[in-house]
Parts: structure tokens; C-alpha cells; sequence
């Protein structure tokens, strides 16, 4: 394989081993234990660097993801406390773990190969160059690891399916099942830390975050079905994984960066034209309910003045706006959806109700 095809087939295993646990997060509402955890995992790195005095030392991976585990218990211990609400301690921890990482780099660890900028931004084009030999074969060690952790992940999501549904839908009734949901959220949140740890020395953590968080939540706009949800998010992260490597290739900029601004552009798609929970579909919907609304008072208005000698009046299309105080455009609206759907006749300007839209008015005025 090319380098420039290592560097793809990496990315497109990260962002699909960081979307699956990331769904969990997103329909949780935790997405922000995220961003604590690929940040205060450092921690664990220089902690375990100390102990071990290796980079190589398989050390260094365990204390990254205890690091992880250990943010979240803190997390929960704060917010348990009914002093600060989750978010609140999530900001409080998070910032001290890593600036306590950051300082010991700067003072006991400023000779070696270990910095905050590769762990925030990663470099995937240097991915390639960084190999291990298995069964005879020289693969990136960033895409035999990154399979792992999505073999990993996968497995647990098809071992635990339906524990992580009912705890994440409702941990009261989990809890009566007999299921302990402190254990199974404690086992997504050792994934999260076992994703974050393997993809970020590739890809940094800032596009480990936007991979785990930004697909799933675009697919949650799109459907609300989980199996469905999970599939889309996957499909969403490799997209935006190979075109952002595309767009950093043509601009020239760095790839962790375009692969985190696809992950947003994609979002951005879906926020504002999903089908049902768009922005334009939702002023859509908004609209026909007004008008809907609109059309019961009209017709409801046609039946209150029907047979009166006030009629030719009351009725008349010109009388809506200044007795129902609609505007000029809207009520020619109302009136031509009306007569589409059969309710109303206009004669010489006057509104009659059909047989149709005289069962709709009194239907409404009974409602």
C-alpha cells in the first residue's frame, strides 16, 4: 500500500472505532466526557513514562486508559456531591488533570519525544512511518492498534447491545431487570478511554473528539432508530474521514484538521435539512400547522356567519384581513389551500363552505 493509502485506511478505521462508543455518548448526553478524557489521559501517559521510564512501556497504555476512568469517577464524585451540576464538574476536572500533565512535561519531560502538540493535534501523514511487523507483513502500527480497538468496540457493542439500549433509554427499569447500570457505564466509558488512548498519538485528540461526537450526533438527526443510528454514524465518519484527507491534500493543510472541519460540515448539512428534524423542514412543518390552524378558523368563521344577512360581508375574502386580522399574503394563502382541499367555493369574492368544510367546522367547534 502508498503511504497516501495507509493514511486514509487509518483514519477510516479510527473514525469508525470512534463512533460506535460515541453514539452511547451522544443519546447519553455525556458528549463532553469526551473531550475530558482525551485530554486528561496524558496524565496517565506521563505518569506511567515516570514509572516505566519507556515510551515503548505497555505502561504508559494502561495508565492513559485508567487516566480516563479515573476522570469520570472524579466527574460523578463532584457532580454527586448536589454541590455543582455534571457540565460544572467536567470543567473543573478535566482543565486540572491535563494542566498538571502539561507542567510535569515542561519541567521533567522537556528532552523527550512526548508534548501536548501531538497529542492535541496529531499527525496522520507521519502515521505511515511508524511500523511493526505482523505475521511477516509491515503495517502501520497506528492501523493494526486502531483495528483492534474497532474489533474491540464492535464486539462489545454486539455482546452488551441490549444492556447499553436499556440502560441508555432507562436505567431505572435496567436497574429493576437486574442489570447494574454503574457497571455498564463504567465499561463505555473504559471504550471511550481505550478508543481515545489508541487514535490520538495518529490523529490527536481534537479530531478523536469530533470523530466520536460530531457523526453520531449528525445521524441523530436523521433517523431514530438506534441500529440505524449506529450504521449512519459509522458511514458519516468515514465519509467525512476520507473527504477531509481530500481536502487537506488540496489546500494543502493539516489533515486532522479538515477531517474535524468535515465531521462539522456534515453536521451543519443535517442541522439545517435532515428531514424531520432540520431546521427547513421544521419551519416547514411550522408553517402547514399555522396554516392548518388557520384553516379551521376560517371555515369556523364561515359556519358562525352562514345563512346570517351579515354573510356577503362576513364572508368575503377582503373582510378576513380585517377580521382576523391576517395579512394581506397569508390570507390569500389560507383561502387557496382551502379551496384546494375542497372546503370553500369563492363566488364574486364571497367564501361558501362545501359540504366537506361544513363537517370539518363543526368537527373543530366540537373539538
Amino acid at each position: 500500500m502508498t503511504p497516501q493509502l495507509e493514511v486514509q485506511l487509518i483514519a477510516v478505521i479510527i473514525a469508525a472505532a470512534c463512533a460506535l462508543p460515541g453514539v452511547f455518548l451522544v443519546l447519553r448526553r455525556m458528549a463532553m466526557l469526551s473531550d475530558a478524557i482525551s485530554h486528561t489521559v496524558l496524565l496517565g501517559i506521563v505518569l506511567a513514562y515516570f514509572i516505566s521510564d519507556s515510551l515503548s512501556s505497555p505502561l504508559l497504555f494502561v495508565g492513559a486508559v485508567a487516566m480516563g476512568v479515573l476522570t469520570v469517577w472524579l466527574v460523578e464524585l463532584i457532580s454527586g456531591s448536589q454541590l455543582v451540576r455534571e457540565d460544572a464538574a467536567i470543567g473543573l476536572v478535566f482543565p486540572a488533570l491535563f494542566s498538571i500533565a502539561v507542567l510535569l512535561i515542561s519541567r521533567y519531560a522537556g528532552n523527550i519525544h512526548l508534548d501536548t502538540d501531538s497529542v492535541l493535534l496529531g499527525e496522520l501523514a507521519f502515521a505511515p512511518f511508524d511500523r511493526i511487523d505482523l505475521f511477516g507483513i509491515s503495517l502501520p502500527r497506528a492501523l493494526i492498534f486502531g483495528s483492534g480497538v474497532l474489533l474491540v468496540n464492535a464486539s462489545l457493542l454486539m455482546l452488551f447491545y441490549k444492556e447499553l439500549k436499556l440502560v441508555t433509554f432507562d436505567p431505572a427499569l435496567a436497574a429493576t431487570l437486574g442489570f447494574t447500570p454503574t457497571i455498564i457505564h463504567y465499561g463505555l466509558m473504559t471504550s471511550v478511554s481505550l478508543t481515545a488512548v489508541t487514535a490520538f498519538d495518529a490523529v490527536g485528540s481534537i479530531l478523536v473528539i469530533a470523530l466520536m461526537i460530531a457523526p453520531p450526533a449528525t445521524a441523530y438527526l436523521l433517523t431514530d432508530r438506534l441500529p440505524r443510528m449506529v450504521g449512519l454514524s459509522v458511514a458519516i465518519g468515514v465519509l467525512a474521514a476520507i473527504s477531509g484527507y481530500w481536502l487537506a491534500r488540496l489546500f494543502d493543510v493539516s489533515i486532522a484538521g479538515a477531517m474535524a472541519t468535515m465531521t462539522g460540515i456534515g453536521f451543519g448539512i443535517a442541522w439545517l435539512f435532515a428531514p424531520q428534524r432540520g431546521i427547513v423542514a421544521q419551519t416547514w412543518q411550522h408553517r402547514r400547522r399555522r396554516e392548518r390552524f388557520a384553516v379551521q378558523m376560517l371555515v369556523l368563521h364561515l359556519l358562525n356567519h352562514e345563512g346570517t344577512g351579515e354573510a356577503g360581508v362576513e364572508c368575503h375574502s377582503q373582510h378576513l384581513i380585517e377580521e382576523l386580522r391576517w395579512q394581506p399574503t397569508f390570507a390569500g394563502a389560507v383561502v387557496r389551500r382551502a379551496i384546494q382541499s375542497g372546503l370553500v367555493q369563492q363566488l364574486d369574492g364571497v367564501l361558501y363552505l362545501t359540504e366537506q368544510g361544513r363537517a370539518l367546522a363543526r368537527e373543530a367547534s366540537i373539538g
